[in-house]
């Protein structure tokens, strides 16, 4: 395919992003809040608008896309539901990583499910005892023959409620810190796989976010996904991808928020005068439309280092983390003010998009972990 068929195609996903956004999600993601539950119905639904392979190469069946195009479509779906859209981010990195990483018998067996959406992935690192320090992760799995033995807990899963293909990672030699770790594609179904309750949370409830337990799992050699020594490396590349994401998916909701408090305020009168001839309210969401300009080029130079390799793309992911989460918190507070109390209301979006925009900066490490990242960076020898 031809560098110009290639570039059609991704902006055909991203228009078909856009338009589901604005048929299927928008007008259902605040019963979806209501209701506290993921929409399984959805992603089928997503998925046969080519929405579930983003990152599986074509000639697997999927888009095909680099992760600058990934972010588009996900910042497009959070304009409507950044719950939903990372619901999508976790379903995709997974389904993604078994195309690039996995056996040939991973491939086969989990891949078509995955597309047509019967089957939804979930990314298993966060423990409830270690947060941010993932190489500290106690889940063990143990070589008994030639099985492994799984036991440990998992939590913050996105997906939890809903997902049938799980990737485990999981400590498989005491003592050994990140070289030891493993990863392990295991069933949701399988005896000993314990699916705990939702979180009961502020708000991102379509994401499906709670835990699951491992007691005495048994699973056979073909469930090794990334052997040791590799796999922790693969995590962080997962997160990586998810940190440029979650940067995208913030600016589409802030976006949202921005264009939400524009056509309101031309709207409306106050004291006899139209709001948008009031300096103060202009130069309150000028300064919001700023940062939204400011994240879009952190996020897009993010994706564009990742998309080529470039080894600097860590810290610009971590960057963009950082500033897109920060800017979006504040400045979808900003743009609920200019709505007045009518901003409080659960029938506008800004309330549902400011509790994504608070979890969003917990994902894929916390704020304080981006410091870290661009603090080594700055003092690296």
């Amino acid at each position: 395919m031809s560098a110009t068929a290639d570039r059609a195609a991704a902006e055909q996903v991203i228009a078909a992003a856009r338009n589901f956004a604005r048929e299927r999600i928008d007008p259902e993601a605040a019963g979806w809040e209501r209701d506290r539950r993921l929409p399984r119905e959805v992603i089928t639904a997503a998925a046969a608008e080519g929405l579930c392979g983003l990152l599986v190469p074509v000639e697997l069946g999927g888009a095909g896309l680099g992760v600058s195009d990934v972010a588009e479509v996900m910042g497009a779906l959070a304009y409507a539901d950044m719950a939903l859209a990372f619901s999508l981010v976790s379903h995709n990195n997974l389904a993604g990583a078994i195309a690039k990483k996995g056996a040939d018998h991973h491939r086969s067996q989990h891949l078509g499910a995955m597309l047509d959406g019967s089957t939804l992935g979930a990314f298993l690192l966060t423990e409830p005892g270690t947060g941010s320090d993932a190489a500290a992760i106690t889940t063990s799995a143990m070589a008994n023959g030639d099985r492994w033995i799984l036991n440990g807990e998992k939590a913050w899963v996105t997906n939890a409620t809903e997902a049938g293909l799980l990737s485990v990672y999981a400590q498989t030699e005491p003592g050994s810190g990140s070289k030891g770790i493993a990863a392990f594609l295991v069933r949701a179904d399988q005896p000993g796989v314990i699916r705990e309750n939702a979180y009961d949370m502020l708000g991102a409830h379509a994401s499906g976010t709670g835990g699951f337990r491992f007691d005495h799992v048994e699973l056979d050699a073909s469930q090794l996904f990334v052997p040791p020594g590799l796999a922790f490396r693969a995590a962080m590349e997962a997160i990586d991808i998810a940190r440029i994401v979650v940067s995208a998916m913030c600016a589409g909701m802030l976006r949202r928020g921005l264009e939400t408090a524009v056509d309101y305020i031309k709207n409306r009168q106050a004291f006899g005068a139209p709001l948008s001839e009031r300096q103060g309210l202009q130069w309150m969401l000028a300064d919001v439309a700023t940062d939204l300009e400011a994240s879009i080029a952190l996020t897009r130079a993010a994706s564009a280092a990742l998309d080529a390799g470039d080894p600097s793309m860590g810290v610009r992911a971590a960057h963009a983390k950082k500033f897109a989460t920060r800017v979006t918190m504040d400045g979808l507070s900003q743009c609920m003010q200019a709505l007045g109390a009518n901003g409080f209301r659960q029938d506008w979006p800004l309330a549902r998009h400011l509790a994504c925009a608070k979890m969003a900066q917990y994902l894929d490490g916390t704020t304080e972990i981006q410091n870290v990242v661009i603090a080594r960076s700055l003092f690296a020898s």
